[in-house]
């Protein structure tokens, strides 16, 4: 099957527009003056290190715009897993177009891949227990509908997209707002589309002020494990906990065995390690371009 993705929404492709142009800019000046405007090449992406792949369908894309006649052939899917060596996709068409786009398809393809292969590993932690791993906001700027596509590849649930599809009511929220039973009162009046509400506690008096109020979600901040456990014990299932704060691989797993229902993780998105793929030129001796930049 080709990948000649159109399934991508608006918001994405401009924002693949936009890394193009801040590559590319007026022009590719090593690629056209090196490579003939009638030269036809097949390229090679192949994965050099073990993780979870994601971005096939944006990498075509990246081609795509430059030259709807270049197509790109996956090889194997969106959240599978591969090792070291696996060829990822062979894309085929001008030349010119290919080299120039590369740079861009492999960020993003990178990427995203790290982020999967990331959360994957926390899902697998996860792995006997009820909690499910969760994204955040924390994003790159302009990148964050890859990001969250990303998790999901990887095994993990997205958390709210951003201010506009739910409702967080924060420690900041409840200082400046006048309370917590007063911050959830007033969202409840202002906001016609009656949006889920998730409420920050950092203790179990503020979890006992919450739990009345009938809201959609709880999140316990920066609590220790004896804390989480005594606040699944008092929730008593009266609302999904959500765990939050120093969350890593290493203490995923501790969290997850209080008996919370989510835990968030910053660390899938903003510390991201890219998967280190490369794409090859099949010249005979598979020779590789631009490697170094």
């Amino acid at each position: 099957m080709l990948l000649e993705s159109r399934s991508l929404s608006d918001e994405a492709i401009e924002a693949i527009r936009n890394a193009l142009n801040e590559d590319i800019g007026d022009g590719d000046i090593t690629t056209d003056s090196t490579i003939p405007q009638e030269a036809l090449i097949e390229a090679r992406v192949v994965s050099k290190a073990s993780g979870v792949v994601s971005g096939l369908d944006v990498a075509a894309e990246v081609f795509f715009l430059i030259d709807g006649r270049v197509s790109l052939e996956p090889l194997v899917r969106d959240g599978d897993e591969v090792v070291c060596g696996t060829l990822l996709a062979v894309v085929r068409g001008p030349g010119r177009a290919i080299l120039s786009g590369e740079r861009v398809a492999l960020n993003f393809l990178q990427r995203m891949s790290g982020i999967a292969t990331a959360t994957r590993r926390y899902a697998e932690a996860l792995r006997g227990t009820k909690a499910v791993i969760l994204d955040t906001r924390k994003t790159a700027p302009g990148l964050r509908f890859f990001d969250k596509r990303a998790v999901s590849d990887g095994g993990g649930r997205n958390h709210r997209f951003g201010l506009f599809d739910g409702v967080l009511i924060k420690d900041n929220h409840i200082a400046a707002g006048g309370g917590i039973t007063k911050a959830v009162a007033e969202v409840r009046r202002h906001d016609r589309r009656k949006r889920p509400i998730e409420v920050e506690v950092k203790n179990l008096r503020e979890l006992k002020e919450v739990l009345p109020l009938g809201v959609d979600r709880v999140l316990l901040d920066n609590m220790t494990a004896e804390e989480m456990r005594e606040a699944v014990r008092v929730a008593a299932g009266r609302v999904p906990l959500e765990a939050s704060g120093n969350v890593s691989l290493e203490t995923v797993r501790a969290i997850a065995e209080t008996g919370v229902d989510f835990i968030s993780c910053g660390r899938l998105t903003h510390s991201v390690e890219a998967l280190d793929i490369s794409i090859l030129v099949d010249m005979g001796d598979f020779r590789r371009v631009n490697d170094g930049d």
